[in-house]
Parts: structure tokens; C-alpha cells; sequence
């Protein structure tokens, strides 16, 4: 039986197996290749936001730490430029209680019509006193007015001689309100009354109140702009060494992709930790200060028989003042920031 191998070559002993195709493996769905694409909620993106802002304003604090004598310097200014515009509030706040407490207050006088009896003057007085704009109300007689008057111009052998009084009763009241447009309108309407003859008003002291009042004003707002002013600059030159001192930091940050919010932000909060502290240290400053005075001018106050106890920073103004402080921090860093930063690029 012929063979059918070729010349020269062994024979295949056993017999020959059938070889099967294998089963292709699977391809993945064209949908798949590349790289896998992930989509960031809104949830995570503010978690991520809002933890970031945490340990910047932890790193912040830290750095300010680590060098104490600096900052310490830094917020000694800003607590002094931050408490004198409040010292000066303080004073200006117990000028206006002790003008309302003295008894120099402005007083109206009536001049009641001459025909008017005793008893009718009496009256007209006690009427004055149901009045809810007048805290004060006293009657001065026909005769307690001739005898002052006596007294007073050392005529009394002249005024013998006359056969009527000639002065008429005075109701003389004290108004509540001290403003000048107030007691303007107060004596316009007493004046027509049918038991006044006449209405007198002091305004030159009234006047001269309300223009020192008006000066004081003035003074605390100038000075307080200026002193503003100076917690910025302070705050931006500061701001403008740290740039500085992290220059080839911001450099790094850039080229790996930092964006300028990320850059900025450390030294935003910074200004915003510079801002609190001299203020906190500030108000500190105003409630010692105010400490040490309450004592001298209570004993000042009880040799004039007043009442007058030194008012200092309520709750609605020390809030005012440290949110004062905060706001000029933050505005001066981003002042400083905006302008130093841009000259900042990784080359």
C-alpha cells in the first residue's frame, strides 16, 4: 500500500488529531475605548471648594505664627489706626449724654398776658405740665418775678412807687427734645396759645451746642477716613512682602496649572486674619482705656451732683468695629493682591 509522506521523512505515529478553530475573544463596544470620562456633581465641587477655603485660612493662621514678631508689629498699628477712631465715637457718644443730662438744657420762657390772675397762671402751669413734649414746667408769679427783679437791678426804692406790678407771670419749660428744627416748631405753637403773650427761646446757646456737636462730628469722620486709610496701606504693603517673599512658590503654581483664584487666595485670608485680630485687639484697647476713666470721672461727676456714668462700645457698635476692621483687611489685600500678582509669571 503506497504511503503518501514524503520521501525523507519520519512518519507521524498515533493518530492525527483535527485541530479546532479557537473561539475569537470578545471585543470590547466601540462606546468603551479610550480613556473613561468622570463627571463632578455640583455637591463634590462644593465640598471640594469649601475644604479648600478651610485649610487655606488654617495655613494662613499658621504662617502668621511662625513669625511672631512681625505680625505682632503689623497688628500693633492696625489696633492703634483702628482704636483711636473708636476712643474718639466713645467721646463723642458721652458728649451727647452729658449735653442731655446738664442743666444747662435749653428752656423756653412765657411771657403769660398781663390780665391773667394768680389763679389762672396757676392753671395755664399745670395745664403746660399734661404735656407730653416738656419734662419740666415752672411758674415763676407776678410778685417772685418783681422781687428777682429787685434783687437783681437794685431798683426796689424805684419800684415803690408804682401803684401796679408791671411784669407779668413767666411759665418757663424745658422741652424733651433739644434739636434745633424741634424747639423751633415747640415755640410756634406755644406762641398761639391765648394765655402767651410772648415766647422766648435761647437759641444762641442752642446754637452754639449744635455747632460744637456738629464739629465733633466732623472731626471723628475725618479723622476716621484717614486712619481707614491707613489700615489699607498697612495692610497692602504687607500683603506685598509676603508676595514677594513667595515669588518662585507662585511661579511653581502657575506652571503646574494654579488659576489665579487658587493663587490669591492665601493672601486674601491673610488680610482677612490681620483684619479681625487688630480689630479684637482694638476694641481690647477702647474697654481698657475706658476702664481706667470710668473711676475719675464718676468722682468728677459726683462733686457736680450729675448723674453721669461714661457710656463705652454697646454690642451694635463693637460688632461695627470689628466688621469695620475685617472689611478694611480683606479690601486691602485684594488691592494689594490684584496689583502684584499680575506682574507674577512663571517664565
Amino acid at each position: 500500500m503506497a504511503s503518501n509522506r514524503e520521501p525523507g521523512k519520519p512518519p507521524i505515529r498515533g493518530a492525527v488529531r483535527e485541530q479546532r478553530p479557537q473561539p475569537a475573544a470578545p471585543t470590547a463596544p466601540a462606546s468603551s475605548k479610550g480613556a473613561a470620562k468622570h463627571k463632578i456633581d455640583l455637591a463634590a465641587h462644593s465640598r471640594s471648594w469649601l475644604r479648600h477655603h478651610k485649610i487655606t485660612a488654617r495655613e494662613s493662621f499658621r504662617r502668621l505664627l511662625l513669625t511672631p514678631l512681625p505680625s505682632l508689629m503689623t497688628l500693633a498699628v492696625l489696633a492703634i489706626a483702628l482704636a483711636l477712631p473708636g476712643l474718639m465715637f466713645v467721646g463723642l457718644k458721652n458728649v451727647h449724654q452729658l449735653s442731655g443730662d446738664w442743666k444747662g438744657d435749653p428752656r423756653i420762657s412765657l411771657y403769660l398776658q398781663k390780665t391773667l390772675s394768680d389763679a389762672e397762671s396757676e392753671a395755664f402751669s399745670q395745664k403746660m405740665l399734661l404735656r407730653q413734649d416738656l419734662i419740666a414746667v415752672e411758674l415763676v408769679t407776678k410778685d417772685q418775678g418783681l422781687h428777682e427783679f429787685q434783687k437783681i437791678s437794685g431798683l426796689s426804692d424805684v419800684l415803690e412807687f408804682l401803684d401796679d406790678n408791671p411784669l407779668p407771670a413767666v411759665v418757663v419749660v424745658q422741652p424733651v427734645d433739644n434739636q434745633k428744627q424741634a424747639l423751633i416748631k415747640l415755640q410756634n405753637e406755644l406762641q398761639q396759645l391765648a394765655e402767651v403773650d410772648e415766647v422766648v427761646l435761647d437759641m444762641i446757646w442752642v446754637e452754639r451746642l449744635a455747632s460744637f456737636v456738629e464739629l465733633a462730628n466732623r472731626v471723628v469722620l475725618v479723622l476716621g477716613a484717614l486712619l481707614a486709610l491707613s489700615v489699607l496701606l498697612v495692610v497692602g504693603n504687607t500683603i506685598r512682602l509676603s508676595i514677594e517673599n513667595r515669588k518662585d512658590e507662585i511661579q511653581v503654581s502657575k506652571l503646574v496649572g494654579a488659576t489665579d483664584a487658587w493663587v490669591r487666595r492665601p493672601f486674601i485670608y491673610t488680610g482677612f486674619w490681620f483684619g479681625l485680630l487688630g480689630a479684637v485687639i482694638a476694641w481690647l484697647c477702647v474697654q481698657v482705656s475706658l476702664l481706667l476713666l470710668a473711676e475719675p470721672v464718676g468722682q468728677l461727676a459726683a462733686l457736680y451732683e450729675s448723674g453721669f456714668v461714661l457710656q463705652g462700645l454697646g454690642f451694635s457698635d463693637s460688632l461695627f468695629l470689628v466688621a469695620a476692621g475685617v472689611l478694611l483687611g480683606l479690601f486691602g489685600a485684594k488691592l494689594a493682591v490684584s496689583r502684584h500678582l499680575r506682574d507674577i509669571e512663571p517664565k
